[in-house]
Protein backbone atom coordinates (compact mmCIF):
# COMPACT_ATOMS: atom_id res chain seq x y z
CA UNK A 1 0.00 0.00 0.00
CA UNK A 2 1.39 3.37 -1.06
CA UNK A 3 0.15 6.26 1.08
CA UNK A 4 0.97 9.90 0.37
CA UNK A 5 -0.05 13.40 1.42
CA UNK A 6 -0.95 15.37 -1.69
CA UNK A 7 -2.06 18.89 -2.54
CA UNK A 8 -4.60 19.62 -5.26
CA UNK A 9 -3.69 23.04 -6.65
CA UNK A 10 -6.72 24.76 -8.17
CA UNK A 11 -7.24 28.32 -9.35
CA UNK A 12 -9.01 29.37 -6.15
CA UNK A 13 -7.62 26.96 -3.56
CA UNK A 14 -4.94 24.47 -2.60
CA UNK A 15 -6.70 21.42 -1.17
CA UNK A 16 -4.86 18.90 1.02
CA UNK A 17 -5.57 15.23 0.46
CA UNK A 18 -4.69 11.71 1.54
CA UNK A 19 -3.96 9.35 -1.35
CA UNK A 20 -3.82 5.58 -0.79
CA UNK A 21 -2.92 3.26 -3.65
CA UNK A 22 -2.76 -0.53 -3.36
CA UNK A 23 -0.40 -2.33 -5.70
CA UNK A 24 -1.99 -2.31 -9.17
CA UNK A 25 -5.28 -0.70 -8.06
CA UNK A 26 -8.42 -1.40 -10.04
CA UNK A 27 -9.30 2.28 -9.91
CA UNK A 28 -9.23 5.33 -7.65
CA UNK A 29 -12.23 6.62 -5.70
CA UNK A 30 -12.40 10.32 -4.84
CA UNK A 31 -14.37 11.07 -1.66
CA UNK A 32 -16.67 14.08 -1.29
CA UNK A 33 -17.42 14.53 2.41
CA UNK A 34 -20.71 15.75 3.81
CA UNK A 35 -21.97 18.76 5.69
CA UNK A 36 -19.50 20.15 8.19
CA UNK A 37 -17.08 17.27 7.71
CA UNK A 38 -13.57 16.90 6.26
CA UNK A 39 -11.18 14.34 4.85
CA UNK A 40 -10.74 13.14 8.44
CA UNK A 41 -14.35 11.90 8.64
CA UNK A 42 -14.12 8.57 10.51
CA UNK A 43 -16.98 7.10 8.48
CA UNK A 44 -15.47 7.97 5.12
CA UNK A 45 -12.05 6.79 6.28
CA UNK A 46 -13.55 3.47 7.35
CA UNK A 47 -15.13 3.05 3.91
CA UNK A 48 -11.86 4.08 2.24
CA UNK A 49 -9.95 1.45 4.21
CA UNK A 50 -12.44 -1.18 3.09
CA UNK A 51 -12.02 -0.13 -0.53
CA UNK A 52 -8.23 -0.27 -0.17
CA UNK A 53 -8.54 -3.80 1.19
CA UNK A 54 -10.57 -4.62 -1.94
CA UNK A 55 -7.74 -3.37 -4.16
CA UNK A 56 -9.18 0.06 -4.96
CA UNK A 57 -7.27 3.29 -4.46
CA UNK A 58 -8.76 6.25 -2.58
CA UNK A 59 -8.28 10.00 -2.37
CA UNK A 60 -9.82 11.91 0.52
CA UNK A 61 -9.59 15.68 0.22
CA UNK A 62 -10.84 18.76 2.03
CA UNK A 63 -13.25 20.57 -0.26
CA UNK A 64 -12.89 23.82 1.69
CA UNK A 65 -9.74 25.73 2.63
CA UNK A 66 -8.92 26.22 6.31
CA UNK A 67 -10.26 29.78 6.21
CA UNK A 68 -13.43 28.71 4.39
CA UNK A 69 -13.91 25.93 6.92
CA UNK A 70 -13.72 28.45 9.77
CA UNK A 71 -16.35 30.60 8.06
CA UNK A 72 -18.56 27.62 7.36
CA UNK A 73 -18.37 26.49 10.99
CA UNK A 74 -20.12 29.76 11.90
CA UNK A 75 -22.48 30.28 8.95
CA UNK A 76 -23.02 26.74 7.63
CA UNK A 77 -23.37 28.24 4.15
CA UNK A 78 -20.44 26.85 2.18
CA UNK A 79 -21.32 23.22 2.88
CA UNK A 80 -24.49 23.85 0.87
CA UNK A 81 -22.72 25.73 -1.92
CA UNK A 82 -23.01 22.83 -4.36
CA UNK A 83 -21.58 24.92 -7.21
CA UNK A 84 -18.37 25.58 -5.25
CA UNK A 85 -18.05 21.97 -4.08
CA UNK A 86 -18.66 20.71 -7.61
CA UNK A 87 -15.93 22.93 -9.06
CA UNK A 88 -13.48 21.69 -6.45
CA UNK A 89 -14.36 18.05 -7.15
CA UNK A 90 -14.09 18.55 -10.91
CA UNK A 91 -10.64 20.03 -10.36
CA UNK A 92 -9.65 17.03 -8.26
CA UNK A 93 -10.91 14.70 -11.01
CA UNK A 94 -8.73 16.55 -13.51
CA UNK A 95 -5.78 16.22 -11.12
CA UNK A 96 -6.30 12.47 -10.78
CA UNK A 97 -6.44 12.17 -14.55
CA UNK A 98 -3.12 13.97 -15.01
CA UNK A 99 -1.07 13.14 -11.89
CA UNK A 100 1.62 10.48 -12.54
CA UNK A 101 0.59 8.17 -9.67
CA UNK A 102 -3.05 7.93 -10.81
CA UNK A 103 -3.12 8.82 -14.52
CA UNK A 104 -4.82 6.11 -16.53
CA UNK A 105 -6.78 4.57 -13.66
CA UNK A 106 -10.60 4.60 -13.78
CA UNK A 107 -12.08 7.18 -11.40
CA UNK A 108 -15.03 6.71 -9.07
CA UNK A 109 -16.75 9.16 -6.73
CA UNK A 110 -18.07 8.47 -3.23
CA UNK A 111 -20.21 11.23 -1.73
CA UNK A 112 -21.94 11.66 1.62
CA UNK A 113 -24.69 14.14 2.53
CA UNK A 114 -24.20 17.35 0.51
CA UNK A 115 -21.00 15.89 -0.91
CA UNK A 116 -23.12 13.38 -2.80
CA UNK A 117 -24.85 16.21 -4.68
CA UNK A 118 -21.47 17.64 -5.63
CA UNK A 119 -20.26 14.18 -6.70
CA UNK A 120 -23.24 13.72 -9.00
CA UNK A 121 -22.87 17.22 -10.45
CA UNK A 122 -19.14 16.65 -11.01
CA UNK A 123 -19.89 13.33 -12.72
CA UNK A 124 -22.26 15.18 -15.04
CA UNK A 125 -19.48 17.68 -15.84
CA UNK A 126 -16.84 14.98 -16.44
CA UNK A 127 -18.82 12.20 -18.15
CA UNK A 128 -15.78 10.71 -19.86
CA UNK A 129 -13.69 10.56 -16.71
CA UNK A 130 -16.01 9.32 -13.96
CA UNK A 131 -16.76 5.61 -14.18
CA UNK A 132 -19.10 5.19 -11.20
CA UNK A 133 -20.69 7.09 -8.30
CA UNK A 134 -21.77 5.91 -4.84
CA UNK A 135 -23.79 8.05 -2.42
CA UNK A 136 -24.04 7.32 1.33
CA UNK A 137 -26.93 9.04 3.07
CA UNK A 138 -26.65 11.67 0.37
CA UNK A 139 -28.69 14.62 -0.83
CA UNK A 140 -28.86 13.92 -4.57
CA UNK A 141 -31.81 16.30 -4.80
CA UNK A 142 -29.38 19.18 -4.31
CA UNK A 143 -27.64 18.28 -7.58
CA UNK A 144 -30.55 19.85 -9.45
CA UNK A 145 -30.72 19.33 -13.21
CA UNK A 146 -27.33 17.58 -13.15
CA UNK A 147 -29.14 14.44 -11.97
CA UNK A 148 -30.59 13.94 -15.42
CA UNK A 149 -27.20 14.41 -17.10
CA UNK A 150 -25.25 11.81 -15.12
CA UNK A 151 -24.28 8.91 -17.38
CA UNK A 152 -22.04 6.98 -14.96
CA UNK A 153 -23.59 4.11 -12.97
CA UNK A 154 -24.96 5.44 -9.67
CA UNK A 155 -25.59 3.59 -6.39
CA UNK A 156 -27.64 5.41 -3.76
CA UNK A 157 -27.32 3.94 -0.24
CA UNK A 158 -29.72 5.10 2.48
CA UNK A 159 -30.55 3.90 5.98
CA UNK A 160 -34.02 2.47 6.59
CA UNK A 161 -34.32 4.70 9.68
CA UNK A 162 -33.66 7.87 7.67
CA UNK A 163 -37.13 8.39 6.16
CA UNK A 164 -36.74 11.96 4.88
CA UNK A 165 -33.46 11.26 3.09
CA UNK A 166 -34.85 7.96 1.83
CA UNK A 167 -37.77 9.80 0.24
CA UNK A 168 -35.41 12.35 -1.35
CA UNK A 169 -33.24 9.56 -2.75
CA UNK A 170 -36.24 7.66 -4.08
CA UNK A 171 -37.42 10.80 -5.86
CA UNK A 172 -33.92 11.44 -7.23
CA UNK A 173 -33.61 7.87 -8.51
CA UNK A 174 -36.83 8.39 -10.43
CA UNK A 175 -35.32 11.38 -12.22
CA UNK A 176 -32.05 9.72 -13.21
CA UNK A 177 -31.48 8.70 -16.80
CA UNK A 178 -28.25 6.77 -16.25
CA UNK A 179 -28.63 3.29 -17.70
CA UNK A 180 -27.39 1.79 -14.42
CA UNK A 181 -28.67 3.27 -11.17
CA UNK A 182 -29.91 1.63 -8.00
CA UNK A 183 -31.27 2.56 -4.58
CA UNK A 184 -30.17 0.27 -1.73
CA UNK A 185 -31.70 0.54 1.75
CA UNK A 186 -29.68 -0.68 4.74
CA UNK A 187 -31.96 -2.20 7.40
CA UNK A 188 -31.84 -0.73 10.92
CA UNK A 189 -29.49 2.06 9.79
CA UNK A 190 -30.02 5.73 10.62
CA UNK A 191 -28.58 8.71 8.75
CA UNK A 192 -24.98 8.34 9.98
CA UNK A 193 -24.91 4.52 9.86
CA UNK A 194 -23.80 4.38 13.48
CA UNK A 195 -25.60 1.13 14.26
CA UNK A 196 -23.35 -1.96 14.56
CA UNK A 197 -22.55 -3.52 11.20
CA UNK A 198 -24.36 -0.94 9.07
CA UNK A 199 -21.28 0.96 7.88
CA UNK A 200 -19.68 -2.36 7.00
CA UNK A 201 -22.70 -3.05 4.79
CA UNK A 202 -22.19 0.31 3.08
CA UNK A 203 -18.53 -0.51 2.48
CA UNK A 204 -19.36 -3.92 1.00
CA UNK A 205 -22.02 -2.42 -1.30
CA UNK A 206 -19.64 0.31 -2.46
CA UNK A 207 -16.79 -2.15 -3.04
CA UNK A 208 -19.01 -4.36 -5.19
CA UNK A 209 -20.25 -1.37 -7.21
CA UNK A 210 -16.77 -0.02 -7.86
CA UNK A 211 -15.42 -3.49 -8.59
CA UNK A 212 -18.10 -3.95 -11.24
CA UNK A 213 -17.77 -0.57 -12.91
CA UNK A 214 -14.13 0.40 -12.26
CA UNK A 215 -12.00 -2.68 -11.63
CA UNK A 216 -13.51 -4.83 -14.36
CA UNK A 217 -13.25 -1.93 -16.79
CA UNK A 218 -9.59 -1.52 -15.89
CA UNK A 219 -9.00 -5.22 -16.45
CA UNK A 220 -10.65 -5.14 -19.86
CA UNK A 221 -8.87 -1.98 -20.97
Amino acid sequence: MNIADVTIDLEDAALPGDLALPDEPGGVVLFAHGSGSSRHSPRNRAVATGLNDAGIGTLLIDLLTAREDETDAVTGELRFDIGLLTRRLAGAIDWLTAAPPTAGYPIGLFGASTGAAAALAAAAQRPGRVGAVVSRGGRPDLAGDALERVTAPVLLIVGARDPQVLRLNDDAAGRMRAAEHRLEVVPRASHLFEEPGTLEQVTAMAARWFDRYLTQHATVS
